[in-house]
């Protein structure tokens, strides 16, 4: 497998750093190849500008530019850069640590900036003409996983802790990004007290990581329903006797009757 890894976490030798290594080390040992998006490292610009599209005149509506800067080859380099990466990967690693309850910006800039209109959304079938997400899409295929540090402790984490489920905190970018681009999203990885792990619990994750990284080519994706799947009816909502008297993320989940419990 081709292992895109990106990363957002500003200082390499911080305990994100060393768990990318241990994760590396792992899928190189086992015969992947793994290519770094380390956007702190990189100097990533996080924002969205008309620069961008090679196109500063006039209003800027930024789909429609994205759009047409990509067929017509004007994308900026960065931006392409990062899509080629995307194209030849078969998975993708999003590592970074949860702050306010969700990635850093540089992180959230990455996916505004590459994830453009005609590449992850709004991709139509060819013959139908249908929006192709959930499920389907311009990055259908490939395999996505989170690896993400937490500063609440494990018991504060769960369906009534006082910081949530981690499914329901992490449900934009796992249902958001990689399945509605069509990846196929796997159980993230969650570090929680990260601030207070000493060289033991250092250990330990890293073995929990490196366990993780073995077993991404085969291991069993999330459950999300299909846009297409006849769970939804034309209007994108469920279907009155589909996951009866569930509300919220939890409904989502096809087979479950609500979302599983994520394994610190």
């Amino acid at each position: 497998m081709r292992v895109l890894w990106i990363f957002a976490h500003p200082e390499a030798r911080s305990l994100n750093g060393a768990l990318r290594d241990a994760g590396v080390e792992a899928l190189t040992e086992a015969g992947h190849e793994v290519v770094h998006s380390d956007l702190y490292a990189m100097g990533w610009d996080p924002v969205v500008s008309a620069a961008d599209f090679g196109n500063e005149d006039g209003r800027l509506h930024v789909g429609e530019a994205s759009r047409q800067a990509r067929e017509d080859g004007k994308l900026r380099a960065d931006i392409r850069g990062e899509q080629e990466k995307l194209d030849a990967a078969d998975a993708v690693i999003l590592q970074y640590p949860l702050w306010w309850f969700g990635m850093p910006a540089i992180l959230k800039g990455w996916m505004d900036r590459v994830l453009v209109q005609g590449y992850a959304y709004r991709v139509r079938h060819p013959e139908t003409g249908r929006t192709r997400r959930y499920g389907d899409g311009g990055l259908a295929g490939k395999r996505g996983m989170v690896v993400v540090t937490v500063g609440a402790p494990e018991s504060a984490l769960g369906p009534r802790a006082i910081d949530g489920d981690m499914n329901d905190v992490l449900f934009p970018v796992q249902h958001g990004f990689f399945w509605y681009t069509g990846m196929r999203p796997l159980d993230p990885f969650v570090v929680p007290g990260s601030d207070r792990i000493d060289q033991a619990g250092f250990e330990r994750h890293a073995g929990r990581l490196r366990a993780r990284m073995r077993a991404l080519p085969t291991a069993e994706p999330i459950a999300f329903r299909h846009q297409d799947g006849g769970d939804y009816d034309e209007r994108f909502v469920l279907r009155p006797d589909v996951a009866p008297g569930l509300t919220g993320y939890q409904a989502h989940y096809a087979g479950r009757g609500q979302g599983g419990t994520v394994a610190l």
